[in-house]
């Protein structure tokens, strides 16, 4: 296979994949359509503040500095999905064209200025795409939080496979996923977490949390001291009232279960734009090494 076909194939591959990123990026097909009025500067000062009145180590870290940096993340995420896309578009549109017309021996004489340009736009690529990768996923290893948290939504409950987060200890119950007083975010689920069955519609679970009658509680119920005390009253996910019966009742707690398959669609969301993100980044390495090629050659 010649330099120049491989050139071609390269611009072919960063256009295509590119493209089917356009219909499931998390950004650009209204997932994140929140991120467009949220105001990170807000946050900012929280934190500063929050640092002037001495607040420091993991109270700071799991606190203002959280949510800073949560805001952050997916902010610059949210623009970087669009630069990356409509760049490598663009690119790979202008290369493909290019590395066409010579196949055809079109403008063979400026084989060198193809190649000089296909080098450019491989190392802008490159570098854009995987910055975007990378923003991609720290926010995919980060909790499914919801916009809402900076108005008191709690997220989704962090369960075992069996729907679990608490189990009987003594006269109390002990969460399963509880780490510290100040990492309340352990209790939750991460955006990678979401494509598993416990956290999408599944009938045995259901039928399992259901005959398990008032043995059902929310992460929130876990965040002072990892431990919820019988008794103790609340409020789910969606706000429901929720009241944890008596230890000798219930040995194990379940979280609520979800109706639909909304989270598994955003888990694999995330992970398709990942995927085919690497294949671009690899597509525009070979688009700047090849152009490298065909401009020192000036042959195709």
């Amino acid at each position: 296979m010649s330099k120049g076909l491989i050139f071609f194939c390269c611009a072919c591959t960063i256009l295509l994949f590119t493209i089917i990123n356009l219909s499931v990026g998390l950004v650009i097909s209204g997932r994140f359509e929140q991120l467009v009025s949220i105001n990170c500067a807000i946050y900012k000062d929280n934190y500063d503040d929050a640092k002037e009145r001495g607040i420091s180590g993991d109270a700071l870290k799991y606190g203002e500095e959280w949510i800073l940096n949560y805001c952050n993340n997916h902010k610059a995420m949210y623009n970087m999905e669009y630069t990356s896309f409509v760049f490598d578009i663009v690119l790979g549109f202008i290369c493909a064209l290019l590395g066409l017309l010579h196949l055809f021996d079109v403008k063979k004489d400026l084989v060198s200025k193809t190649g000089l340009i296909g080098l450019g736009c491989g190392i802008i690529g490159f570098v854009l795409t995987f910055v975007y990768i990378i923003l991609n996923g720290i926010v995919y290893t980060t909790i499914y939080h919801g916009f809402e948290v900076y108005s008191g939504y709690s997220g989704i409950t962090k369960r075992d496979g069996d729907g679990v987060f608490a189990e009987k200890d003594g006269s109390d119950y002990k969460c399963i996923y509880y780490d510290s007083e100040y990492n309340k975010y352990a209790l939750y689920a991460k955006y990678s977490d979401l494509g598993k069955k416990q956290y999408n519609y599944n009938k045995d679970l259901i039928k399992t949390v259901n005959e398990a009658g008032n043995c059902v509680g929310h992460a929130s119920f876990c965040e002072s001291d990892g431990k919820i005390t019988a008794g103790t009253t609340g409020h789910g996910r969606n706000y429901n009232p929720i009241t944890i019966p008596p230890t000798s009742d219930c040995d194990k707690l379940y979280a609520e279960t979800e109706e639909g398959i909304e989270n598994k669609d955003l888990s694999d969301r995330f992970l398709t734009t990942l995927l085919l993100g690497l294949f671009v980044c690899l597509a525009n390495i070979g688009l700047a090494i090849f152009g490298f090629l065909l401009f020192r050659t000036g042959e195709f």
